[in-house]
């Protein structure tokens, strides 16, 4: 196996453009890790955040960029037992972004058999973080109405197959160009947030009465406008992202004026604090899986070299759906 591969490097915290593409040696694998000879990596807005310096608990530059990947796996550390060299895995871990990448052993997933590794890219954030959002803890159910933001992102889209798979209403924001994409996954309304008045398009869709979650990824204006349209004592706002920025609620707000459910959602502490939970989700993403509900993904692929056009057309929302980043190593 090689000894030197290509990776990407983020040296400062001046956003994506200064993102370089360096050469690194091959991480050893420690006690209950896999080495992993990456595939696809996947692309997620938390690259761009952390590259700013905005992203809670995020990297000290220099650091190796990227968190997500599936590859193959080539070298076991010690007392892992739980896979096997060879396996097609998809899981997170620092330094994505390159040739060759440690997982922890016991938070990676097996590829969908007949699956490719970009296929299965947003296994484990996009459609895990969709379905723990809406099934466990929005407590999603036929006839409900659900509020997606940024309906034609990776998580987007994978919450708008699940709603609709459950029954629900689905009202979906994007910009203009999108709301096609977003029509053709089941969405039942699209609203442009860049020129809609959001809280007064959801009251009228709703006939006043709210709705009954919202999947909020936005931050900033949005997520007062996401208080504002959940529906009055029983709606829900899951709060997966801050893009935007910050935003906050006060308690006087939630007793006298918006007294609505909010739910923060972070795959990363559902994973660790909720086990029991993630399996859940895991079980049931099996399930949508075989019933066709979770299709194999379909992700923009950039060349490795390329990883900062990506992260950059991603921080300004110029694209679609799940982007990936291909190593293309080479033994």
């Amino acid at each position: 196996m090689v000894t030197v591969v290509r990776a990407l490097e983020q040296p400062s915290l001046d956003g994506p453009g200064a993102m370089r593409l360096v050469d690194v040696g091959v991480p050893v694998a420690g006690p209950r890790e896999v080495l992993v000879k990456v595939g696809a990596a996947g692309v997620n807005f938390a690259d761009v955040m952390q590259t700013r310096g905005t992203y809670d608990g995020g990297p000290k530059p220099p650091y190796l960029a990227g968190f997500e990947a599936a590859g193959e796996v080539v070298a076991l550390g010690e007392n892992v037992t739980s896979v096997a060299l060879g396996d097609h895995v998809i899981g997170t871990g620092a330094g994505a972004f390159a040739e060759y990448m440690l997982m922890p052993a016991n938070a990676v997933v097996p590829v969908p058999t007949d699956w490719s590794d970009d296929e299965a890219l947003g296994l484990v954030l996009n459609w895990a973080t969709a379905l723990a959002s809406l099934r466990p803890l929005g407590r999603l159910a036929a006839g409900d109405t659900v509020l997606i933001h940024a309906a034609a992102g990776g998580v987007g889209q994978a919450a708008v197959r699940i709603a609709k798979h459950y029954g629900a209403t689905v009202i979906a924001t994007a910009s203009a160009s999108k709301h096609d994409v977003v029509r053709r996954l089941g969405a039942d309304h699209a609203i442009d947030y860049r020129t809609a008045d959001l809280v007064a398009e959801v009251r009228r869709l709703t006939g006043g009465r709210g709705v009954d979650i919202v999947l909020e990824s936005v931050g900033g204006d949005t997520f007062r406008q996401s208080i504002e349209v959940a529906r009055r004592v029983t709606g829900k706002v899951v709060v997966i992202g801050a893009a935007a920025g910050e935003a906050s609620i006060s308690n006087w707000e939630l007793n006298f004026k918006h007294p609505v459910h909010v739910i923060g959602q972070h795959l990363t502490t559902t994973i660790q604090h909720a086990p029991e939970l993630f399996a859940e989700v895991l079980e049931e993403l099996d399930e949508l899986i075989k019933a066709g509900v979770y299709p194999p993904g379909r992700p923009t692929v950039y060349d490795l070299a390329d990883g900062p056009k990506a992260l950059a057309e991603l921080e300004a929302r110029a694209t679609v759906g799940k982007l990936a980043l291909r190593p293309s190593a080479d033994d």
